[in-house]
């Protein structure tokens, strides 16, 4: 019986092109969808593939820190709950731990859940 491999590289490109196919849906208005993002009792909708998650949330009115606006400080770092998002510039320079990501430098690519402190 064969066994997959996922190597990391393998992954990011899978990751990759959950986010252009998705990234394509939206921007010609296909049938799909918006992202939803839900974070504490509210539910946003990321129908704009050409914003980051930030411009999104803040489009919204939710609150998230943020300094640099492109993953070098770590200021907007974020709990992922549930779901999956793609940094369509590689990955950020600032640190972040299991389960935290950057919305500054990042797209989701399914409906998330995020804890925003």
């Amino acid at each position: 019986m064969a066994s997959t491999i996922n190597t990391p590289l393998k992954l990011d490109l899978i990751l990759c092109a959950k986010a252009i196919n998705r990234s394509e849906n939206l921007t010609a208005g296909s049938r799909h969808s918006a992202i939803k993002i839900t974070t504490g009792n509210k539910v946003v909708d990321f129908s704009n593939a050409k914003l980051s998650l930030l411009e999104c949330l803040e489009g919204a009115n939710v609150e998230v820190h943020y300094h640099c606006r492109d993953g070098f400080c770590g200021a907007c770092r974020v709990i992922l709950v549930d779901g999956e998002i793609f940094y369509p510039n590689g990955e950020p320079l600032a640190y972040i731990g299991d389960g935290e990501i950057l919305p500054c430098c990042c797209i989701p690519i399914t409906d998330i859940t995020l804890e925003i402190d």
